[in-house]
């Protein structure tokens, strides 16, 4: 393999090509990125550079030293097999580039509401600097969404004095990734920071000075944010050969069907042998450990990646982190209660841990982390008891 492509100019892209160097790749390398900008640190863009805090995430990267060319600003717009030889033609904005391997790390967009109002969403540096101007004293901020990315707005925005209302579709804050059960159990947090928050109220229109409501209710908003989620960029991606659903399909090492070709990060479906199902998980930490393994794929070196997926939220004054992967547990176990600074969830499969919710407990997620991914088994009772630490509910 002489030439590699990676397309995707965030972090995931930037550990690819780092990862390659790591394991002796030594022919050419470039770097296709659809933004202008050199890769940066997204994490923040919801936390200290829209609090005004950090104005700049950006990498230190020596392209030189990795022997890397980065061409910024040109989009990725179809893929090809090459009509030669082995590999293939990525076609971009600035023209055709053959290689004999790819890295696709071309991340997710995010879901705009429908109207022809002005709307905010939060992707990019770009994103977070134009809203950040709008979140000024007295505005009237309406954050469709109280997922993970509306409650960190919902708290800067409130935090730099905005009247903000906060609009749900579903019963509770963070239900989709959650459930409504656990999710619920965040609702007082907006009205102690002073935020409206509103469930089961759907929009059907960003409109001019507003938006409007399934039920006819027209909201005044100086600024609307829509913060309802993001699909796998891979649209360009049609008639390449390379099977698509919700986002690239890859094995348990990230490659796809095409031999040529890995996937990783937001836009990439990967199997877990773990969990037995595919997981798409739009977090930094498969940014940041992921490409390695996905380097060593198209190298043809022995990789696999199967973590306990793991994420974390600064929201309304704590730190709320998440591991694991909870959708098929078999029951739930609180552990602490709510009404309390600090409490945590536990799902189970058996006695097995399988996910882990931690409100400002971070020693539960050290722990918890290790035991998930180790598969240890748990006495639940013993897990209940916040006084106890985790690692001591592990069974003989």
């Amino acid at each position: 393999m002489k030439k590699v492509i990676v397309v995707g100019g965030g972090l995931a892209g930037l550990r690819a090509v780092e990862a390659l160097r790591e394991r002796g790749f030594a022919g050419e390398l470039t770097l296709v990125g659809a933004e202008i900008h050199e890769p940066y640190d997204r994490p923040p863009l919801s936390k200290a550079v829209l609090s005004g805090e950090s104005g700049d995430t950006t990498f230190p990267v020596d392209w030189a030293r990795l022997g890397c060319v980065p061409r910024l600003g040109h989009r990725a717009e179809e893929l090809r097999p090459h009509p030669d030889r082995p590999g293939g033609v990525l076609r971009t904005s600035a023209g055709p580039l053959d290689f004999d391997g790819l890295v696709i790390a071309t991340g997710a967009a995010p879901v705009r509401l429908p109207g022809t109002g002005p709307q905010h969403v939060l992707r990019t540096v770009d994103d977070a600097r134009v809203l950040r101007a709008a979140l000024h004293e007295g505005a009237r901020v309406v954050m469709v969404g109280a997922g993970w990315i509306g409650a960190e707005v919902a708290t800067l925005a409130a935090r730099r004095g905005c009247r903000v209302t906060v609009l749900e579709a579903g019963d509770a804050p963070l239900a989709g990734v959650l459930g409504s059960q656990v999710g619920a159990l965040t609702a007082g947090w907006y009205a102690e920071a002073g935020v409206e928050l509103r469930c089961g109220v759907k929009v059907v229109s960003v409109d001019p000075g507003g938006l409007t409501t399934a039920d006819g209710e027209f909201l005044p908003a100086d600024a609307v944010v829509a913060g309802i989620g993001a699909r796998p960029e891979v649209a360009w991606l049609e008639g390449s050969g390379l099977e698509l659903d919700r986002g690239i399909v890859v094995d348990g090492s990230l490659r796809t069907s095409r031999p040529e070709v890995v996937a990783v990060g937001d836009c990439a479906a990967w199997w877990s042998a773990r969990y037995g199902r595919r997981l798409l998980v739009e977090h930094w930490d498969t940014a940041l450990n992921a490409p390695d393994v996905a380097a060593a794929a198209l190298l043809g070196q022995d990789a696999a990646y199967d973590p306990a997926p793991y994420f974390w939220s600064e929201q309304f004054g704590r730190m709320v982190q998440y591991a694991g992967h909870h959708q098929a547990a078999e029951r739930m176990v609180l552990r602490g209660s709510p009404d309390d600074p600090d409490w945590a969830v536990l799902w189970f499969t058996g006695d097995r841990p399988t996910a882990l919710l931690t409100v400002d407990r971070p020693r539960d997620m050290v722990q918890g982390r290790r035991l998930i991914e180790a598969g240890t088994t748990l006495d639940p009772d013993l897990a209940a008891d916040p006084t106890v630490p985790l690692r001591k509910a592990a069974r003989a």
